[in-house]
């Protein structure tokens, strides 16, 4: 398996596992700890300089950037696969509970019940099972071509003798 393939399975499959850990663990039911979720962008930017260190050599810029991208494209859709198991299979709830939170937070905030209700409301189209899966698949993609961006410039291969001629 080539580097590019096998940091895209790694990637997709450490994110799986924190989403994992984030519902056995509860914690995407606690207004507090529910934010450690985007631990998940910085899993996806370590694994990525980890992968692109290792495609760097002899590499261009722009080679270094659309492996990043293949990256990022492999780990999203086992992430997508993962989103679907998650919220469908292993969490079938997990919509309903995360209402219930966003419910007792916007309360905490001094909103009236109809604006909970509304605010509640206006989100519920986009949590679905398909949804959450596609904007999992999304942001890894768009976080991958920006690190991409970034971190190709500091990692591609050194120039050698013969293309310097």
């Amino acid at each position: 398996m080539n580097r590019t393939v096998k940091t895209g399975v790694i990637l997709g499959l450490l994110v799986v596992a924190w989403t994992f850990i984030m519902g056995v663990t509860g914690w995407y039911k606690d207004p507090a700890l529910l934010n450690l979720f985007w631990l998940v962008i910085l899993i996806q930017i370590a694994v990525m300089i980890w992968g692109l260190k290792g495609t760097s050599v002899g590499a261009t810029y722009g080679s270094q950037v659309k492996s990043g991208t293949m990256m990022s494209v492999i780990g999203g859709v086992i992430i997508f696969c993962g989103s679907l198991l998650f919220t469908s299979i292993a969490f079938p709830h997990y919509f309903e509970e995360l209402r219930s939170v966003g419910e007792e937070l916007l309360k905490s905030q001094g909103k009236t019940e109809s604006e909970v209700k509304a605010l509640l409301d206006a989100q519920a189209p986009m949590q679905t099972s398909f949804w959450q899966a596609l904007f999992g698949f999304i942001g890894t993609l768009v976080t991958g071509v920006i690190v991409s961006l970034i971190a190709a410039a500091f990692l591609k291969g050194k120039p050698t003798a013969e293309t310097q001629a």
